[in-house]
């Protein structure tokens, strides 16, 4: 409980694309790469002096401090014993080492299970909870910063992710549509893979333009795109909508315009964004990879 073990299958193995990927997975917290070895203490200080000495010699560590976790309570010495024993056995022989239980230049982990493991790294990953454990939900995104990262923020609550673009070409070029495209395979490295749905809106949005007054022109569009949207998901399985909205951020995004287009549809939509500044949203765009694709033209 709390720990899975990702073995190699073969020795064309890519350590660093597993480590890439793995963090990406949602309900995991951290990865940490593992030497596996027997439980017995003499090995343990044998693998433990090698990897510290390359370690050291590469970048120069001067202090250290040893945490042990004895999950195998069958083990002959306790976790105390253990950091104590294995930090002596280190100090003896690598002379340029010294302790620092308060700010050491790096800890060096042991967990004694069935088997032992060794490392150096607590590297974060993704957190949250895994995806498909929240449901199903679908996703209006629109190419730009927002609405990706919206998508995310509802993959990483474990929400599974649908996907709906609404295209008006020749309006919008052929590249628009790519950027979507692209902005999907992003968002499906955190949940394998995602369904984009394409929907031609060129018809609808000219019948608008031409019927419709031009101070109501985005709101009666938008509830279009709600209307449409919400068959979609129906269809599909997804219980609710997701958008990438934020109170005030665009003039169609006041709280009066987000109460008229909700009213297009009976299902829930969710706005994850809905309290945060763009500031806010470009970090995290950044962080997850979207940002780049969502500013080209």
């Amino acid at each position: 409980r709390g720990r899975v073990f990702v073995e190699p299958e073969g020795a064309d193995f890519n350590f660093d694309k597993a480590l890439e990927r793995l963090t990406k997975v949602f309900g995991v917290i951290s990865i940490s790469p593992v030497y596996k070895i027997e439980s017995d203490f003499d090995a343990i200080k044998e693998h433990s002096l090698a990897m510290v000495k390359d370690s050291v010699a590469e970048k120069n560590l001067v202090t250290f401090k040893v945490e042990t976790k004895r999950a195998n309570k069958s083990f002959p010495l306790e976790s105390p014993e253990v950091s104590r024993d294995l930090g002596e056995h280190l100090l003896k022989n690598i002379p340029s080492l010294k302790v620092d239980v308060n700010n050491p230049s790096f800890i060096f982990y042991v967990e004694i299970r069935e088997h032992t493991y060794l490392y150096f790294e607590i590297i974060p990953a993704a957190g949250g909870l895994p995806v498909g454990t929240g449901e199903k939900t679908l996703l209006l995104l629109s190419g730009g910063i927002d609405s990706p990262v919206a998508g995310w923020m509802m993959l990483k609550r474990g929400v599974e992710l649908e996907v709906v673009h609404f295209y008006s070409y020749p309006y919008t070029s052929e590249r628009a549509l790519e950027k979507v495209v692209d902005l999907a395979k992003i968002l499906a490295q955190y949940c394998i893979s995602i369904k984009l749905h394409i929907v031609p809106f060129t018809k609808i949005q000219t019948e608008i333009n031409e019927k419709c007054p031009e101070n109501e022109l985005v709101l009666i569009m938008r509830r279009f795109m709600m209307k449409i949207a919400e068959k979609i998901a129906l269809s599909n399985g997804a219980l609710s909508l997701t958008t990438g909205e934020s109170i005030g951020q665009v003039a169609s995004q006041t709280m009066h315009s987000l109460s008229v287009t909700n009213a297009a549809v009976a299902i829930p939509v969710f706005r994850p964004l809905i309290g945060m500044d763009k500031n806010e949203v470009v970090s995290i765009a950044r962080k997850i990879g979207t940002f780049e694709t969502s500013i080209l033209p």
